[in-house]
């Protein structure tokens, strides 16, 4: 449980204060804790984990698992499995689902307790560059000064500002739906926005994509992003292209009518639910960062070195809240090395996350996996002449007794005489517990060769990787 401050004048001095109790804040904390220095954490919602435990990988993990069984009970009958096609009790599972988030809040606590760190309910603030005032749920507050501060408050769901926006949901909302609707739009096709929507078909619901270009996840490489709208599309999934949102509006029975326009022609359509997937902004508001002179850039995130350290020495900042790689294995490692430094010792002096390389994996219906360079990166970076993309697009072997069908894809992207290799991008099914290893070979400074040097695992999708020529 978070601390009872008996007296909310007193100020508690710490080596560290860690502002946001989501997982790069606790690893941060825990890490420092471990090396004997004194932590206060605070976090503003109450529970802790953050955005990952609560509204993010985690119970999206478990809807995605279900979309998976839901997706195998379709493919049973290929496999000559006589069953009735199952029914999903959607609010059976949120009922599970959030109890087991429950459970996880509950682990972060006892570990905080563990690693004798105090833990504080409330939105902290900078009062000067080492004190920090903690207004608490009652309406008292406490003041906190430290040597050093770290800012690891995340982000949040963005909205865009048209007639009847609020009668949509955000990714933190899909978690709250108590049943499942029937006809979904989902607007944005970044990651997020393709997860849910791959999750919401998968379990039987009419979805709708819409994007503003012809594309969709659009910082990825071709051959995830073709390859993944062309098995959404087959599998049912419509596409509103080169299209925005004009309004929403509320109708007599309840529905929403979603009006796009499109090359200057509007369409409306009809949903149950509309869910903003269009963007992530940091948690800077009500920090009072001007007061200390911490720089932000435009989009209000905090800036920050290679280090980890803000315009303020003392004062560091990592996660989502400064909008570099906001995924939570990052702010994680982010988190720990930094601690490392400040706190472990001459061998960790040079201690930092390097924010390249980094492997990143997409929820998909199939999944898809990537790191390092997507091949239009790799041009830019060493020339069209030096760069050369090996490809592989196949049909699992899973699919080989179904009726129908669906493509894997591999790209590795090698440069210069050695063929060092600097991008893997995979499509399809297995490819989010593919990428991991993969993901250490490159890290390694990997070369064709050495893919090549690896006895192939039969018969797998994996081994279409090291046989590539």
């Amino acid at each position: 449980m978070a601390p009872i401050i008996k007296d909310p004048e007193q100020k508690k001095q710490y080596d560290l204060i860690v502002i946001g109790g989501g997982s790069g804040g606790m690893a941060s904390a825990r890490r420092a804790a471990s090396y004997g220095a004194k932590v206060a954490l605070l976090e503003r919602d109450g529970y802790l984990g953050g955005t990952c435990v609560n509204v993010g990988c985690v119970p999206k993990k478990v809807m995605w698992n279900a979309a998976s069984i839901a997706e195998a009970f379709h493919d049973a009958p290929g496999y000559c499995f006589e069953a009735a096609a199952p029914k999903l009790n959607w609010h059976q599972l949120k009922v599970k689902r959030d109890a087991y988030v429950k459970r996880l809040n509950g682990i972060y606590d006892n570990n905080l307790t563990k690693d004798h760190i105090d833990w504080f309910y409330g939105n902290g603030s900078f009062v000067d560059e080492h004190t920090i005032q903690v207004a608490l749920p009652d309406g008292t507050s406490t003041t906190l000064q430290a040597d050093r501060i770290l800012v690891a408050t995340g982000g949040h769901a963005i909205g865009p500002s048209i007639p009847g926006a609020d009668l949509a949901i955000d990714s933190d909302g899909f978690f709250e739906l108590p049943e499942q609707p029937k006809r979904v739009v989902v607007v944005g096709t970044g990651y997020i926005g393709i997860e849910l929507a791959g999750i919401f078909h998968a379990l039987g619901s009419d979805v709708t994509v819409v994007s503003r270009t012809q594309y969709i996840l659009r910082k990825f490489d071709d051959t995830i992003r073709l390859n993944l709208m062309d098995e959404m599309k087959r599998v049912g999934v419509n596409f509103a292209v080169d299209a925005q949102v004009k309004s929403l509006a509320k109708q007599a029975d309840g529905a929403i009518a979603v009006t796009l326009t499109s090359h200057d022609q509007d369409q409306v359509i009809e949903a149950d639910t509309v869910l903003w997937a269009v963007g992530r902004g940091p948690n800077t508001a009500g920090l009072n960062l001007d007061k200390v002179g911490i720089q932000l850039d435009a989009k209000k995130q905090i800036v920050v070195d290679k280090y980890q350290a803000t315009s303020v020495p003392h004062i560091f900042a990592l996660g989502d809240v400064c909008g570099n790689y906001e995924l939570t294995p990052v702010a994680i490692a982010a988190g720990r090395k930094l601690m490392d430094r400040l706190y472990g010792g001459e061998k960790f002096k040079n201690s930092r996350l390097e924010y390249e390389n980094i492997p990143t994996v997409i929820f998909s219906h199939p999944t898809s996996g990537t790191i390092g360079l997507t091949e239009d990166e790799a041009v830019a970076q060493y020339g069209q002449g030096n760069i050369k993309a090996y490809t592989s697009k196949f049909i699992n072997l899973y699919y080989g007794v179904l009726d129908h069908k669906q493509y894997t894809a591999y790209k590795v992207i090698v440069t210069g005489p050695e063929e060092k290799v600097v991008g893997v991008h995979l499509f399809g099914k297995g490819s989010d517990e593919i990428l991991q290893g993969f993901g250490v070979a490159i890290r390694m400074g990997a070369t064709m060769d050495d893919f090549r040097n690896v006895v192939a695992i039969h018969p797998t999708a994996a081994e279409e990787l090291v046989t590539m020529r």
